[in-house]
């Protein structure tokens, strides 16, 4: 394993996120790897790690004033085992070929805890949609998609949308699609619900991962009633598990945005959380707005020069990271154990660092990795190619009643995964090691391909 792991840091130079990612997982499944030889001789570890297809191109746009930019665009279809590619679309100007790899990597394992038939995926491009009219990002959507049209499809791959690709985006690239293809199919997932979406899509990550959550309380003989949780990120998956936290009786004390955090000791209720998505989902405003609606609200500016976020330094019951990868470093983790934290739930993608998981494992606290806690969203995105495939339109109740169904399905799995290969309570294992074993044997299945 150390040798492949080489092999790629000298093959891929400057992908470090997707290195961690390979890393974690690979260092989990070793006791599978070693009682089934079978794997190494079919050279699995090799194949899992190399995407089968890695789509680039470049992304002409012109803004409000005439004024053209170029900008780069990325699809990694990273394995279709299971079935169709299936993951994201990230618009961001942190976007580039590492991290698009890393995500498409952790959505593979995802997907397949799912018990759907969803192959992995990633994409997107390192356009920023902030500050942009709705005509610069409909210019721009339609022009990614004049590319990407070319490789996607119902029964090919199914992008959804990520950080910075909403209803709005999805609708702008569906629009380009329909267009070039002249057919009206499910190859976009989080539309709207008048033309093709699922209802609780835009809940389901963070609905997902409260409800998971929820399940590893239980192991305890817990409930969300009455805690206290930290929740980053103030985004669709960081406001829908406020609501959630909410509705089973617990109290979210903080929501943040790159520029900063807000701190409400008294909870963030349901009124301050409507406003919270006015400003968010609307008026695409800064989160230091919260404190001049609710004075007594504390805002902090984000500091990179402390080595820490302040944000995971309160004292809380749970935390809750719902904004991006690599949030919560090791003196974070030491943070919310010196706090209190009994709970880690990740509702973004690979928040914590490998120095924060080992604190949270070493200090046996429920620690639920994202490629488990926060399958609701991708759970629902093929519960919506569900119902496109059948031209039908479920009520929430079903849709939700599925939702909560996969996510207690996933723990069930994590937890039984790690008692078969003796790390009982070790939810990364778990997950991992589940993953992992579904996708491989597909892949011998398969054959050489």
């Amino acid at each position: 394993m150390n040798e492949i792991i080489e092999k790629i840091r000298q093959r891929d130079p400057g992908q470090n996120e997707f290195y961690q990612a390979v890393e974690e997982v690979l260092d989990t499944v070793k006791p599978v790897i070693e009682r089934h030889p079978e794997y190494r001789q079919a050279a699995i570890l090799e194949r899992i790690i190399e995407p089968e297809r890695v789509i680039m191109f470049r992304v002409p746009w012109m803004d409000d004033q005439e004024q053209v930019h170029v900008n780069r665009g990325f699809r990694v279809e990273m394995n279709s085992a299971l079935g169709p590619y299936k993951g994201g679309l990230r618009f961001h100007p942190s976007v580039n070929l590492g991290i698009i790899k890393f995500l498409a990597f952790e959505q593979v394992f995802k997907n397949s805890l799912t018990t759907l038939s969803m192959g992995g995926a990633k994409g997107g491009s390192d356009f920023n949609p902030k500050g942009k009219s709705d005509n610069e990002v409909m210019r721009f959507c339609q022009s990614f998609m004049s590319e990407l049209y070319r490789h996607i499809g119902p029964y090919t791959d199914v992008p959804a949308g990520d950080i910075g690709v909403g209803a709005r985006e999805i609708g702008y690239l569906f629009g380009m699609y329909k267009k070039l293809r002249n057919e009206f199919t499910g190859v976009l997932t989080g539309k709207s619900l008048n033309w093709g979406g699922s209802l609780i899509r835009p809940e389901a990550t963070g609905y997902g991962n409260v409800y998971f959550a929820a399940e590893m309380l239980a192991t305890r003989e817990e409930s969300f009633e009455d805690k206290k949780c930290l929740v980053s990120g103030s985004g669709n998956v960081a406001q829908f598990t406020t609501e959630k936290v909410l509705q089973l009786g617990g109290k979210v004390l903080t929501l943040s945005d790159s520029s900063g955090y807000i701190y409400d000791e008294e909870g963030i209720d349901e009124q301050k959380l409507a406003f919270v998505k006015e400003l968010k989902n609307i008026r695409r405003g800064r989160i230091r707005e919260y404190t001049e609606k609710y004075p007594g609200a504390v805002y902090t500016d984000a500091d990179l020069s402390l080595g820490y976020n302040p944000l995971w330094n309160h004292k809380a019951d749970c935390a809750l990271p719902s904004a991006t990868e690599n949030e919560i470093n090791g003196q974070d983790a030491q943070n919310l154990i010196d706090n209190g934290i009994t709970l880690i739930s990740e509702g973004s993608n690979m928040p914590s660092t490998p120095d924060a998981i080992r604190l949270f494992i070493q200090h046996k606290l429920l620690y639920a990795p994202g490629k488990a806690s926060n399958a609701g969203g991708v759970a629902v995105s093929g519960l919506e190619m569900a119902q496109n495939s059948m031209r039908l339109s479920w009520p929430r109740e079903e849709v939700e009643s599925r939702l909560k169904i996969i996510m207690k399905s996933i723990h069930k799995t994590c937890i039984d995964v790690s008692d078969y290969y003796g790390m009982s309570g070790n939810y990364a294992a778990g997950a991992n090691i589940a993953g992992f074993v579904k996708v491989v044997n597909a892949m011998l299945d398969q054959g050489v391909v």
